[in-house]
């Protein structure tokens, strides 16, 4: 009787394996017993020795490289042989002088070669033509602290004479005289802080108008807050010399240059 294909197909296979490869440990011969039996090393043993840090010697650098092409970066030390490394030496950069703290004072010329003679010098001959003017005169300089007040600041005292020239419509002093006046002003106080000329810039000035002035002298009552190194700050109050009444507030800020 034919056999039916099926008949076939129930023979009980082998499943397919994977062929499955395991890394071999390579054979070490025992050189120590010439003839001894190759024992392999078992993975369990293998694992234990891996555990084990092992410790290299650095390895040295060649001593032509160093030496010759690189050897502005090792430092200045005794007792380096030559081939040897050395860390590079940092670089200090300067910091930006915007960063440092103005706590440094600046340099000053001696309390007897600065005085109310000398600022009037100064205001003649140091700013521009069409400051000069504005008819502006140092009416008084303060720079050593009185025995009997503590709450005292350096400073300066301008006044700006009346002029029609100095008007706008209405017989008020314009804005643009008065601001000008303060910027003066505030000059003149930080060279009297520092007992001396010292070339500087306005790097901000703010100016609060309070009240118009008509038909009288304007005093500019100049005060440094913080002479530094490289940045000053101060205020500067305007008054009418008619009643001594406020005509603005000023805050300002100068740059300090060399000089």
């Amino acid at each position: 009787m034919p056999c039916h294909p099926s008949a076939a197909a129930k023979v009980p296979q082998e499943p397919l394996r994977s062929a499955r490869f395991r890394r071999v440990q390579p054979v070490v011969p025992d050189r120590a017993a010439p003839g001894a039996p190759v024992q392999r090393q078992t993975k369990r043993n293998q694992t234990k020795d891996e555990d084990i840090p092992t410790q290299h010697n650095p390895p040295v650098p060649n001593q032509g490289i160093i030496s010759g092409e690189v050897g502005h970066f090792q430092a200045d030390r005794t007792g380096i042989r030559p081939g040897d490394f050395a860390a590079p030496i940092r670089a200090e950069w300067p910091k930006h002088p915007a960063t440092m703290e103005d706590t440094t004072a600046m340099p000053s010329q001696p309390e007897a070669e600065f005085g109310i003679t000398e600022a009037r010098r100064i205001l003649g001959e140091v700013f521009a033509p069409w400051v000069q003017d504005l008819n502006l005169s140092v009416e008084r300089i303060e720079h050593a602290q009185p025995a009997d007040v503590t709450d005292w600041q350096p400073g300066a005292l301008l006044r700006m004479a009346f002029s029609e020239r100095l008007c706008r419509n209405g017989g008020v002093v314009c804005g643009q005289a008065l601001m000008a006046l303060a910027d003066t002003a505030m000059v003149i106080a930080i060279l009297a802080a520092n007992r001396g000329y010292r070339p500087m810039t306005t790097v901000d000035q703010t100016t609060h108008f309070m009240r118009a002035a008509t038909s009288s002298d304007v005093l500019a009552d100049a005060r440094v807050v913080r002479l530094g190194r490289t940045m000053s700050f101060g205020r500067v109050t305007l008054l009418s010399a008619a009643d001594n009444k406020p005509v603005a507030m000023v805050s300002s800020a100068f740059a300090m240059l060399p000089g």
